[in-house]
């Protein structure tokens, strides 16, 4: 996607073949920084401190750190090393799993001398394999959005509501959520996206909002709990979400809040729909509320917010007295009964254990 008149990726190799530099996500919207990370432990850091976020992003940083790993060593060992290393950075978010699997079986097989080379090569293609899923889950989105549109009296616009983001900078393009919405304005469907701040960490407001602003998307920035309002008042028209972990039988994880919105969808008939690519579908969790590990990340970042300040500097303010505890569970989990369908790269399939095998039969 564009920043001005610059076409980004939100991480791509450094020029001098070895670094990666990455869109240090801390400062949007108010600063635009790209950082180079030349390490292992700068690409836990990264990934840990949520330079970069996002469950697909994650996963092909992750990739990165395996081949940037096997420059200094590219024994058996060190492939282990680096897996538990950055495994354990981000527990909730399954294509950091999978992407760091990924990279371990491919490397295995082959001699430890030309590993280094074949890991760059493959996280490479692991981030272009991302681009190009995620396209194709806007055109299926895409599809979705023109069947209400067509219901539309003419001027009518389409009212799209998401939650944090999902948008182009959780992933290498495009994003997943944001996708069909992205393609939709590109084929001049008129479309109004509601964003819900996000809190504890404001991903909504800072960086859903700072993408749809850059890419000319109308849209209204709504506190978390206006959503189900809007819904009663027939405001919203669908909802699209994006999600860290799909279960097999259709339970979603996402950021925290994301229930509450699929319950007040339920209760007003609105669709309720979230785009994943399949490297986030963890085919050995069954039941999601029981089953996923909940990141419960520091209580800093409910306790305290981050912003630009009067004086035009960029400043992080208390919002809480002191001495008062806050509890930060960073995701929810909608069970699939609440959701409309799931929109992958294959296709839209009915949150349940038969929807998706339908749609990847290679799983059963």
């Amino acid at each position: 996607m564009k920043v001005g008149d610059r076409h980004y990726h939100t991480i791509w190799l450094n020029e001098d073949g070895r670094s990666v530099d990455i869109i240090d996500q801390r400062w949007l919207p108010h600063e635009f920084r790209i950082e180079t990370v030349r390490t292992v432990d700068g690409i836990a850091v990264a990934i840990r401190d949520m330079w970069v976020r996002g469950a697909p992003l994650i996963g092909v940083t992750a990739a990165y750190g395996v081949a940037i790993a096997m420059l200094d060593d590219a024994s058996d060992a060190a492939i282990d090393t680096v897996w538990e290393k950055l495994h354990e950075t981000r527990p909730t978010a399954i294509n950091l799993r999978w992407a760091l699997d990924e990279m371990r079986a491919f490397l295995r097989p082959m001699p430890i001398a030309d590993r280094a080379e074949a890991a760059y090569l493959r996280a490479a293609e692991i981030a272009e394999e991302d681009v190009q899923l995620n396209r194709n889950i806007g055109m299926n989105g895409l599809a979705i959005i023109k069947e209400i549109a067509a219901r539309k009296k003419p001027g009518e616009v389409v009212n799209i509501l998401t939650h944090c983001n999902a948008g182009w900078l959780a992933t290498v393009d495009y994003g997943t959520a944001t996708a069909p919405i992205y393609l939709a304005t590109e084929e001049g469907i008129a479309v109004h996206v509601y964003v819900d701040e996000t809190r504890p960490r404001n991903q909504g407001a800072q960086l859903t909002a700072w993408e749809l602003n850059n890419h000319g998307v109308p849209h209204t920035l709504i506190v978390d709990n206006a959503g189900g309002h809007l819904m009663q008042h027939g405001m919203v028209d669908m909802v699209i979400v994006g999600t860290d972990r799909t279960t097999a039988n259709g339970d979603v994880c996402n950021k925290i809040g994301t229930y509450l919105k699929a319950l007040a969808a339920k209760d007003n008939n609105v669709p309720f729909y979230v785009a994943l690519p399949s490297p986030t579908i963890d085919w050995t969790v069954k039941d999601g509320v029981k089953e996923i590990p909940i990141e419960e990340r520091s209580g800093d970042e409910v306790t305290f917010v981050q912003g630009r300040a009067a004086d035009g500097k960029i400043a992080v303010v208390r919002i809480s007295p002191e001495g008062t505890n806050a509890a930060n569970p960073a995701f929810d989990v909608t069970p699939a009964r609440l959701i409309t369908g799931l929109i992958t790269e294959r296709g839209v399939a009915k949150a349940s254990p038969e929807g998706l095998k339908a749609l990847f039969p290679e799983r059963t």
